[in-house]
């Protein structure tokens, strides 16, 4: 095995594709110096090729409401819902006269039947570029009901790729969820968590045994590089061949980290800020505040930036879920570095090299260890769900809902528009039917009770 390098021209491409008609002046480090309005720049960094074919997806409004015979803690207690899929966005989003608070939610769970939400966004850009570049294996990880690596999994397979999932834990019992979806689409291992504590010694030690002696191992970020130094829609390395054949070829395997905290991750999810800045949707000059739940805090981050970028008046609001708030700054501050290493041709003198944080971070209502479901909470997800026809899960999109539920609430008098995105997840809730018997089971002796009562 060796590592293979992609030689970045990007200078040389960049003036062949048209920026030397731009006006430069002298930079420090000898590059061009571009100066570019905000649609420039979005023009320039998202011109590729997507997994995605459009980025439109849907936006439902949910309506709040007071509800009677409810007493449950959190932000959704003593409420109801209702949910209109056809709301109107006019001049005017917070439908003046009207005395019920609500907020916005972004139907990004309805993108793909097993690939959708944000798993869906950070894939976008990637995957055309593991075509692109012949890559015929990709090795990533993930929890056992992993979203993420189930996402890695059928994107791969739609394509003719291997995907290779490390999971952390045992085998459970009975395969259901994602973990079901991975098994039957990749080639899954179960790691120790011991072993799983070292992700990137773990992910390299498996892509060698990947590639073995003869093939290579790509860098995510040597291929953006050599993508971006192109400028173009096909990459000079090549297609893979229509059936993913590797029998004549050497093995070329590519690491995507955890939960696909990459730079290239943040491109499909600046592209939906892109989407949903439009004029007719939630347009360019509103307040607004978009919730999000932080997995690994990728998408939250993404947003930030590309609202940066477009010079939106967004506020972006992230529900710490996995880790320390120390912990989610430093990877918002390495992603962001990340993005002006790699796009830094593209954002000489804009806003964004000036700028040391884009996301607010949050502690969820009730705090709790990661993965953890409380008492009361399938419940709200069964409320939610009959109410308005949207599925949240106990772990990571309640969590949003509840803080766009307290936002909303507080926003009522003229402020800002609040806005959730659903980042889909929602097999996960069979995983945790397995693990929370208990608090699953309530829901079916709730439903056998109102039985009984209507007899």
């Amino acid at each position: 095995m060796k590592l293979q390098g992609l030689t970045s021209i990007r200078t040389i491409k960049a003036m062949k594709t048209g920026l030397c008609l731009a006006q430069f002046s002298s930079h420090s480090q000898g590059l061009p110096k571009v100066k570019l309005s905000d649609e420039e720049l979005m023009s320039k960094v998202l011109n590729r090729r997507w997994m995605l074919h459009i980025p439109d997806t849907e936006i439902h409004q949910i309506k709040l409401s007071p509800s009677q015979g409810r007493n449950r803690d959190g932000p959704s207690g003593n409420l109801s819902f209702l949910n209109n899929t056809k709301p109107y966005f006019g001049d005017d989003l917070m439908e003046k006269g009207s005395e019920d608070s609500f907020f916005y939610v972004v139907r990004d769970d309805l993108l793909h039947p097993l690939v959708n939400g944000n798993k869906a966004r950070k894939l976008d850009a990637l995957l055309p570029l593991l075509v692109d570049y012949s890559v015929t294996d990709v090795v990533t990880c993930g929890g056992c009901q992993s979203a993420h690596a189930a996402a890695v999994a059928v994107s791969c397979a739609e394509r003719g790729l291997k995907s290779h999932l490390l999971l952390r834990g045992e085998q459970p019992e009975i395969l259901t969820g994602y973990n079901l979806i991975s098994t039957i689409y990749g080639d899954i291992t179960y790691v120790p968590r011991s072993i799983y504590a070292h992700r990137m010694n773990m992910l390299k030690s498996h892509a060698d045994l990947v590639a073995s002696n003869t093939g290579h191992i790509l860098c995510c970020n040597d291929i953006l590089e050599s993508s971006l130094s192109a400028q173009s829609s096909t990459s000079s390395s090549g297609h893979i061949d229509d059936h993913g054949n590797t029998e004549n070829h050497p093995r070329k395997v590519v690491i995507i980290n955890e939960g696909a905290g990459d730079v290239v991750a943040l491109l499909g999810v600046i592209r939906l800020v892109q989407y949903l800045c439009q004029s007719y949707l939630l347009g360019k000059e509103r307040q607004i505040k978009l919730v999000v739940d932080a997995g690994t805090g990728t998408t939250a981050i993404g947003l930030g930036i590309g609202a940066q970028c477009l010079g939106l008046p967004w506020e972006v609001t992230a529900v710490m879920l996995a880790d320390t708030i120390d912990a989610y700054r430093q990877q918002e501050q390495k992603l962001i570095s990340d993005f002006r290493t790699r796009f830094g041709f593209h954002l000489t003198d804009h806003c964004l090299n000036e700028v040391d944080g884009v996301v607010h971070w949050v502690a969820r209502f009730h705090q709790r260890k990661f993965g953890n479901v409380l008492e009361g909470e399938t419940e709200t997800c069964q409320q939610i769900a009959q109410q308005t026809g949207v599925l949240v899960d106990p772990v990571y999109t309640l969590a949003a809902w509840e803080m766009a539920t307290q936002l909303s609430r507080e926003e009522m008098e003229g402020g800002a528009q609040v806005v959730m995105l659903h980042t889909g997840g929602t097999l996960g809730m069979f995983g945790l039917a397995q693990r929370y018997k208990s608090y699953f089971r309530k829901l079916k002796e709730g439903s056998s009770s109102v039985k009984a009562a209507l007899h």
